[in-house]
């Protein structure tokens, strides 16, 4: 079954990672790509939870020029914006965090040089999120739930809306990116969301039948099957699968 399957998901991502097939149906990425920046691809990303539709019509009202200006104009031009678990203030904050950080730092050498020391994906987002916590102490649940959650030893979170981002940003194609080039695409781990995680124990893919982050490392293990060095180019069109609802008709000629 396997040689079966692989041979059948090498087919899709031919159809699926495509400029063409991005543009079909909404999605965060095709914001990030408009502008090809490292922040908004960033923004774009951590905003990317709750109906696809409703993510790129949010994220198309935002003026990420303000990255740029200081604090007192970014509040000034946020008033009134609120998007699901993050109020007006939320937003306010997140914006001033992530200036803060620009001002210091690329998101690049920051991800990277944390990556490189163990060639670890995760290590690098959780340095960045105490980079966050350093850099501005406002907390709030939506504040909070948008950058995630610092961990001892293990996540328990699937991470997935970060492991989106570094696909965009490391792989580099039609699809994705490709804006960081010190980071290799054999490291990245699959985002795994509610979605794909179904769809992975029907297609048998994932046996794990909890939705953590020990079934992102199974699953990528399980991808890296098919493609040892580039294991997550299999993710944009597994998600499609799911969102197009395809997936029980393609499972069938298995």
């Amino acid at each position: 079954m396997s040689n079966v399957l692989k041979a059948k998901l090498d087919a899709l991502i031919k159809l699926k990672n495509t400029d063409k097939a991005l543009f079909e149906n909404p999605d965060p990425l095709q914001v990030a790509k408009i502008y090809k920046d490292e922040f908004i691809a960033l923004l774009c990303a951590l905003f990317a939870y709750g109906n696809a539709k409703n993510i790129v019509n949010f994220l198309n009202k935002l003026d990420f020029s303000l990255l740029d200006l200081n604090e007192k104009q970014i509040r000034k031009n946020l008033k009134g914006l609120k998007y699901r678990f993050q109020n007006e203030r939320d937003i306010v904050e997140i914006f001033i965090t992530l200036s803060r950080v620009k001002k210091e730092i690329s998101l690049n050498e920051l991800f990277t040089t944390a990556y490189q020391k163990r060639q670890n994906t995760t290590d690098a987002i959780l340095v960045f999120m105490k980079k966050i916590q350093k850099i501005n102490t406002y907390s709030s649940y939506g504040y909070d739930f948008f950058f995630g959650k610092i961990w001892q030893n293990m996540p328990k979170s699937p991470l997935k809306r970060y492991h989106m981002y570094f696909r965009w940003m490391v792989r580099k194609d039609e699809l994705d990116l490709g804006i960081f080039t010190n980071i290799h695409t054999k490291d990245l781990l699959i985002p795994l969301d509610t979605h794909l995680f179904k769809i992975s124990l029907t297609l048998g893919l994932l046996k794990r039948k909890i939705y953590d982050y020990k079934s992102v490392l199974e699953l990528t293990k399980k991808l890296k099957e098919f493609d040892a060095n580039d294991p997550i180019k299999y993710d944009f069109a597994l998600y499609r699968l799911g969102q197009s609802k395809e997936i029980d008709t393609w499972a069938l000629n298995i």
